[in-house]
């Protein structure tokens, strides 16, 4: 199998249909926005260098295919822990029928946990993601991590029955002292409920304030006192936190790692892989819009994308 690949992988094709496919994705975006193009003159050169990149992708010089070639043949033959692999992480909030950017309709998520499942992508779990990122331990193929943020009792009612009728995976963030005492938020019961059947409950801080806005006192109390609550209420380790609105500097980080924390979350935008902070790692963002589920398609299909041709992570 992977000597077929390699006879048939054309890089330089597949870079020109990836381009081809931003290029015509951008070009349409500025052919329906042209009416904000005060002057008719940047819209002219706008779509000129799209043009000219769409042109560029076909004149590849056979020098350069073969260059190609011989660093996609050598990638193929790293080790794994080498050929580190790219890996999706979701974040989500509400499931519910609410009209707001943060909530996903029930009826979209199914939509998107059944496109994930019948597109082979595979639910992990934090401790899947850490032992990749860290001892290099393989996953399964296109894995995916799913996370919701903050524990709202819609996440118990309309997304768990999908994911266990689906048996995904999935992580939820738990705001402590929401936790039974806050309308609209999870008990613990509940809590333990899903986790016998794949879902991971980890912290989302004490009481979900932007932690650069806190002293090292409060600090050390959101981080400390979250994963003290949420252990003696599941009766078992808790190792994951994500920053409440994703707010976080790398003296906070260092503050998590003192804290116990294997590693944390943030809502910088992007895909996980052997360059993340394990203490800022990256997650991709779901939202309602206009066209929810093909936005859904686009951000997770062109996040890689955009890392395999030069985008840093910062």
């Amino acid at each position: 199998m992977e000597k077929s690949w390699q006879k048939t992988f054309d890089p330089a094709a597949s870079f020109r249909y990836n381009i081809e496919s931003i290029t015509m994705r951008v070009g349409g975006f500025l052919v329906q926005e042209r009416k904000h193009f005060k002057k008719p003159v940047l819209f002219f050169f706008a779509i000129l260098a799209l043009v000219l990149i769409a042109f560029g992708t076909y004149t590849l010089r056979p020098s350069n295919r073969a260059g190609m070639a011989q660093a996609a043949t050598e990638s193929a033959a790293q080790s794994p822990q080498q050929n580190a692999q790219s890996i999706l992480i979701l974040n989500y909030h509400k499931i519910d029928t609410l009209m707001h950017s943060l909530s996903v309709n029930p009826a979209d998520f199914r939509w998107q946990m059944e496109y994930l499942k019948s597109h082979g992508y595979n639910t992990i779990t934090p401790d899947d993601l850490i032992a990749n990122m860290e001892e290099g331990k393989p996953l399964p193929n296109n894995p995916v991590l799913i996370t919701f943020d903050d524990g709202y009792l819609d996440n118990y009612k309309n997304a768990y029955p999908v994911l266990k009728e689906l048996g995904m995976k999935a992580t939820i963030f738990v705001v402590t002292d929401f936790m039974g005492g806050k309308k609209g938020y999870l008990d613990w019961s509940k809590c333990r409920e899903m986790e016998k059947h794949g879902i991971t409950i980890a912290s989302h801080t004490v009481d979900h304030k932007s932690m650069t806005d806190l002293t090292d006192e409060q600090l050390k109390h959101e981080l400390v006192d979250s994963k003290k609550a949420a252990e003696e209420a599941l009766g078992h380790s808790v190792d994951y936190i994500a920053y409440p609105t994703g707010a976080y500097n790398l003296h906070i980080a260092d503050m998590t790692k003192e804290a116990g924390y294997k590693a944390a979350f943030t809502i910088k935008y992007g895909n996980a892989d052997k360059e993340s902070n394990v203490y800022a790692i990256e997650r991709v963002p779901v939202f309602h819009t206009e066209n929810t589920n093909r936005d859904f398609v686009e951000r997770i299909s062109y996040t890689p994308l955009f890392q395999q041709f030069g985008w840093k992570k910062s």
